[in-house]
């Protein structure tokens, strides 16, 4: 069976004789004493190396499948995604005032380089949200930020980026996603994208689409596009998950490689 082997040495010498990281003067980097990081990346390396790296392999070979509706993970994934929230890793760069940690981006690089090498198919539904966190928090409303981010940074809700459509990829001028305004101040979003990863999955209790959508009066090509968050379930005033959304996935895209992550239509 293949095995994995944390190369924590070489980070520590990245970390500090490279990047000389608690000698900074970025906020946050005078706390990374060599001691500390290399504590946390032991515990993420013995997170890679006996969780994530044994479910590589059979994660690839059975897949995800698509049953009434929901996307099914491979055996194992469900156990080990438990694992990684209640160990703290989703959250290890995350502001705290959402329930992160508040390490510097440098060290969920760091840890990140191990769960990626460990599983790739795995780490990518926890590096989607982080990316679409990372969005919310920078360009997000108030109201937007406490309603979403708390369940994101624990990856009780996990997120996506909405792209690509059948007719156009890197020409996102190209895009026919329609965003109407509705007189509630919500939008209705019709359209079809593709290569979702971590589209849809059995792990969370959310997933938070991030969309690419045109709205009316927005003028042509790039310029008309905005991004609208789309729940799997509807967020309720009080944070409790209501009806289910109008967002569905269609199918599974087959991959050459990565099959235990859902690239969906």
């Amino acid at each position: 069976m293949p095995s994995y082997t944390p190369p924590i040495r070489d980070l520590q010498f990245v970390l500090h004789d490279v990047l000389k990281l608690s000698q900074s003067d970025l906020p946050g980097h005078d706390e990374l004493a060599p001691d500390f990081t290399e504590a946390v990346l032991e515990a993420a390396g013995k997170l890679s190396a006996e969780v994530l790296a044994p479910l590589n392999l059979s994660g690839d070979q059975e897949g995800c499948v698509l049953e009434n509706g929901v996307v099914r993970t491979p055996k194992g994934f469900r156990e080990a995604f438990e694992q990684v929230k209640e160990g703290g890793w989703t959250a290890l760069d995350c502001d705290p005032e959402y329930g992160g940690q508040g390490m510097p981006y440098t060290m969920g690089v760091a840890t990140g380089e191990m769960f990626v090498s460990a599983n790739m198919a795995f780490n990518m539904y926890q590096g989607l949200t982080h990316g679409a966190y990372s969005a919310i928090h920078a360009h997000g409303t108030d109201d937007q930020k406490q309603t979403y981010l708390p369940k994101m940074v624990s990856c009780d809700w996990t997120g996506t980026m909405n792209l690509t459509e059948p007719h156009c990829g890197t020409d996102l001028g190209l895009l026919r996603t329609k965003a109407e305004p509705q007189d509630d101040g919500s939008y209705l979003i019709t359209g079809q994208k593709i290569f979702i990863s971590a589209g849809d999955h059995d792990m969370a209790e959310n997933v938070i689409h991030l969309v690419l959508a045109k709205a009316p009066g927005g003028g042509e090509g790039t310029k008309g596009i905005s991004l609208f968050i789309v729940p799997k379930f509807l967020v309720n005033a009080d944070g409790s998950l209501g009806d289910r959304n109008g967002v569905s996935v269609g199918a599974l895209e087959h991959k050459m490689g990565i099959h235990a992550n859902a690239t969906c239509v």
